[in-house]
């Protein structure tokens, strides 16, 4: 990979680790909303979706890292 690339890959992985948090943050405000309709199944399917997002999130992250590490200083 050459560094234009590993530039504009930072800035991906930084978007969507942003993007990611904005849906989760998302999917939790409507989890809420379903738990107070009663829809608990909806409510868990929607949980788990969020914490599905965050740990991608989170590898997203680490690759990030990774690529940060390797650049020159």
């Amino acid at each position: 990979m050459d560094e234009t690339e590993r530039k504009k890959l930072i800035i991906l992985l930084n978007y969507w680790t942003e993007h990611n948090k904005e849906h989760s943050e998302e999917f939790e405000q409507w989890a809420e909303k379903s738990r107070n309709l009663e829809e608990e199944s909806i409510c868990d399917d929607l949980l788990a979706a969020a914490k599905y997002m965050n740990e991608a999130s989170a590898r997203l992250a680490q690759a990030l890292y990774k690529l940060k590490g390797t650049l020159p200083e």
